[in-house]
């Protein structure tokens, strides 16, 4: 038996929708990022951990809680003066991204 190929219409909407796909994972990340001078960031942790372990993790980055959010792994903070953002990698931050992005949808 030879190899299944995969009919050229078929190739043109995988294509589409990789393309497709690829733009809106980049416009994301284009929004999502951090500006320069931010005071307060929204920091992503990891979604098995519970709430006392975001806790305990943002105050071991010095990091204040400004807020949450419905999600207990996402939390709204005021990084530590120097080397905040960092610290808050350290600490098992998965991602910091701008609270604006994601305070219309989950606010608590």
């Amino acid at each position: 038996m030879s190899g299944a190929t995969i009919p050229s219409s078929s190739r043109a909407w995988l294509n589409a929708i990789a393309l497709l796909i690829a733009s809106f994972v980049g416009v994301a990340a284009l929004s999502l990022q951090v500006r320069p001078g931010r005071e307060i960031v929204a920091v992503a942790f990891p979604p098995w951990w519970s709430a006392q372990q975001t806790m305990l993790a943002t105050a071991s980055a010095d990091a204040a809680l400004v807020r949450t959010t419905s999600l207990s792994s996402l939390l709204v903070v005021r990084p530590g003066d120097h080397d905040g953002l960092a610290r808050l990698r350290e600490a098992g931050a998965w991602l910091i991204i701008d609270p604006q992005a994601v305070s219309a949808c989950l606010t608590k």
